[in-house]
């Protein structure tokens, strides 16, 4: 009898600790709001899209999941803040590139991009568009890098951020094409749109949604997006690669990571629903509002896309001579 009480309970453990990974996944969230930290202002891309993420979630998990907004130090202070977070999955990041890659390459991040974060999904990318005033006389890439040789450091372009991402797309554009051109700083906001339509500073590399609004009022010209492919707003704008100069591709993103260390199975039942979410055709209408195309990819594709941002950034802000600290 004792044997076979031993047996039975020996059975009962074994069971247990069969079940237990899935019993996790089952039991998250802990019956408390889930949190996005914004490394930005409210009213913006990023929080734009984290509110939009932030519902369907909700719905999944059946948890409030609330955006928390904390910017500061381009978004190295939310970073921060995020990586020394509990990893219960309870403390999301939206991250961007500027986090994690273009803050460690300049030495100002005071965490670890790859060690200190799960990356979980990226919601959407944002390419951007290569767009000039009127008065420059260039309907092409080709025609635009040809008047710009003939007349080195005497054109202005915009640079809402020095070292934001608009930015270092243009520089590793100019440095690709051979090109020297003066930049214009700003602090970000609608001022870079405003002096383009005015004519004030004549080229930017924008953002998709700060353009497609003016993309048939004459008021602008848009040569090249910097996307891998064209995109559906808009069509007839051909990508910087089939304008001469292959392979070349720039993307921002907005993507989701929790603290290191936090399950596998809650960052992956996030990432199931992050996809699940990106393919509501109403949700895609929202996310094109603000230029995004959805994505949803995997953690560990998400991974492979940190790395290869760390690179491609790293390098342009060398070019850009940009010290560190």
């Amino acid at each position: 009898m004792y044997l076979r009480m031993a047996c039975f309970v020996l059975s009962i453990v074994a069971f247990g600790l069969a079940i237990a990974p899935s019993g996790r996944a089952q039991t998250w969230p802990q019956q408390r709001p889930i949190k996005i930290i914004v490394p930005f202002a409210a009213g913006g891309n990023t929080d734009g899209i984290a509110r939009i993420i932030a519902q369907p979630l909700s719905e999944a998990f059946g948890e409030p999941v609330v955006v928390e907004n904390r910017p500061g130090a381009a978004g190295a202070l939310a970073a921060e803040a995020v990586a020394r977070s509990p990893a219960d999955g309870h403390t999301l990041l939206m991250a961007t590139p500027t986090q994690f890659s273009i803050l460690p390459a300049t030495g100002k991040a005071s965490y670890d991009p790859i060690k200190d974060f799960a990356p979980i999904s990226i919601i959407g990318t944002n390419p951007y568009v290569l767009a000039i005033h009127p008065s420059i006389p260039a309907t092409t890439v080709t025609e635009f890098v040809d008047y710009v040789r003939s007349q080195p450091n005497k054109i202005n372009y915009s640079a809402p951020v020095f070292g934001g991402l608009s930015h270092l797309t243009m520089v590793l554009f100019l440095q690709r094409a051979g090109l020297q051109m003066i930049p214009v700083g700003y602090k970000g906001g609608s001022a870079p749109m405003t002096d383009l339509i005015g004519g004030h500073v004549p080229v930017y590399f924008a953002l998709l949604s700060d353009v497609v609004p003016h993309a048939t009022s004459g008021a602008v010209r848009l040569l090249a997006v910097s996307s891998e492919h064209r995109v559906a707003a808009l069509p007839n704008v051909p990508t910087v690669s089939e304008s001469g100069y292959p392979g070349f591709k720039a993307l921002t993103w907005n993507g989701l990571v929790a603290p290191a260390g936090t399950p596998a199975d809650v960052v992956d039942r996030i990432a199931k629903e992050v996809a699940r979410a990106v393919r509501d055709p109403k949700l895609v209408e929202r996310l094109a509002g603000f230029g995004v195309d959805p994505l949803g990819n995997r953690p560990e594709e998400f991974s492979s896309v940190i790395a290869a941002d760390l690179a491609l950034w790293g390098e342009a802000v060398k070019i850009a001579g940009i010290p560190d600290k």
